[in-house]
C-alpha cells in the first residue's frame, strides 16, 4: 500500500468535498434571498392608470386622486355621454360601461341604451362643449358646465346651459364611474 498517495487522494477529497459544501451553501443562501425578495413583491401591487388623453400632469394614491386627473375623467366621460349620434352612441355605450362602477353597471347600460334607441328613432345627435369644470377633491366628483346641442334630422332643435355631475369613487386601485346626473346650472 502506498500511503502517500493514499494519502493524497484523501486530502483531494476532502478539499472536494468542502468546495461542494460551498456551493451548496452559496445555493441555499441564494434561494432564501430570492424568497425574501419574492415575498417583499407580493404585497406591493402597481396599478397605472391613465385617461384617455393627458393634458396635465396628475396623481393617483390608495383611495384618492387629483383634481387634474378627476378634470380629465370627467370631461372624458362627459364626451362619452353627451357627444352621441346614431353611428356613435353604441361604441361609446360600451366603451363608458368599462369605466362604470360595478353596482351602478345595470342602471347605467339600462339608461345609454334607451337613450340609444331614442337617438336612432328621432334620427337625432348631441354635442356637449364644456365651458368649466369644477371639482370637490374631497368627494372625488366634478361638475361640468358647458352648451349642450341638439340636433334632428341635420337641424338644430335646441341650444341649452347644462349642468352634469360626474362622481368617482375607487375600486381595486381603479377609478370608477359612481354618478353621471343633470343638476340645475346655478348649482354651487
Amino acid at each position: 500500500m502506498d500511503f502517500q498517495r493514499l494519502s493524497g487522494d484523501l486530502q483531494s477529497l476532502l478539499t472536494r468535498n468542502h468546495k461542494l459544501t460551498l456551493a451548496v451553501g452559496l445555493l441555499c443562501a441564494s434561494h432564501v434571498i430570492a424568497l425574501v425578495v419574492i415575498l417583499n413583491l407580493l404585497g406591493a401591487v402597481r396599478t397605472v392608470v391613465v385617461p384617455p388623453e393627458i393634458h396635465k400632469t396628475f396623481w393617483v394614491s390608495g383611495n384618492h386622486a387629483s383634481p387634474e386627473y378627476l378634470e380629465q375623467m370627467a370631461s372624458f366621460i362627459a364626451w362619452l355621454v353627451l357627444d352621441v349620434s346614431p353611428g356613435s352612441i353604441d361604441w361609446k355605450k360600451d366603451t363608458l360601461l368599462g369605466y362604470v362602477a360595478p353596482e351602478q353597471h345595470g342602471p347605467f347600460k339600462s339608461r345609454q341604451e334607451l337613450e340609444s334607441d331614442r337617438l336612432k328613432r328621432i334620427n337625432a345627435s348631441t354635442t356637449f362643449a364644456p365651458q368649466q369644470l369644477q371639482v370637490n377633491d374631497s368627494a372625488q366628483s366634478v361638475i361640468v358646465r358647458g352648451r349642450l346641442r341638439t340636433f334632428v334630422n341635420g337641424l338644430e332643435t335646441s341650444t341649452e346651459l347644462k349642468a352634469y355631475l360626474v362622481e368617482f369613487n375607487h375600486a381595486g386601485a381603479r377609478l370608477h364611474l359612481k354618478t353621471f346626473k343633470e343638476i340645475s346650472y346655478a348649482n354651487k
